[in-house]
């Protein structure tokens, strides 16, 4: 089983920037991020798998996945930063199947999550 160390959250004003940071005890075939706002369920953000990087559209030309793999680490930078992306960020591992990487149901190693707000 693969241990996920988040890190890198923390309180930023609306545009602003952060960095989010993966570690992993392991290698896994794909790696991703999901984020759960208070009374919403957890949803997919980003992930990368052989070089290639999926978003959620509502991210899509603000955030950056990428991966080094020599560190088992995996990272997402946050620019332009709104309200709405604030949330716990969780960090994930593991080997679903394409059409399924954007389920959290298809993920079994998870971090603890950290914690994103964004202020108006």
């Amino acid at each position: 089983q693969v241990q996920l160390v988040e890190s890198g959250g923390g309180l930023v004003q609306a545009g602003g920037s952060l960095r989010l940071s993966c570690a992993a005890s392991g290698r896994s075939p794909t790696m991703a991020w999901f984020r759960q706002a208070p009374g919403e369920e957890r949803q997919f953000v980003a992930a990368v798998r052989s070089g290639y990087t999926y978003y959620t559209d509502s991210v899509k030309g603000r955030f950056t996945i990428s991966r080094d793999n020599a560190k088992n680490t995996m990272y997402l930078q946050m620019n332009s930063l709104k309200p709405e992306d604030t949330a716990v960020y969780y960090c994930t591992a593991g080997s679903p199947i394409l059409s399924n990487l954007r389920s959290d149901s298809a993920y079994y190693n998870w971090g603890q999550g950290t914690q994103v707000t964004v202020s108006s």
